[in-house]
């Protein structure tokens, strides 16, 4: 998530001061961009596609009573 953070502001911010202020090395963010997704990332994203679909579909309105009911 962090480097996923670097990413997005390094338009406006240096990379080196997103490390700093994030807790990370900056050689770090260079080497998780190459890196593929873990195993846990990869568990997520399956676990996350029926919650996001079911959200979509509902225009943005269900919340997590709904939600958890739903599905």
């Amino acid at each position: 998530m962090r480097f996923q953070l670097i990413d997005a502001g390094t338009e406006k911010v240096p990379v080196p001061r997103l490390c700093k202020g994030l807790g990370v090395s900056p050689s770090g963010s260079f080497a998780g961009q190459s890196r593929p997704a873990s195993r846990r990332q990869r568990e997520d994203l399956v676990r996350l596609a029926p919650v996001r679909s079911a959200f979509a579909l509902s225009n943005g309105t269900s919340g997590s009573p709904r939600m958890t009911r739903d599905l």
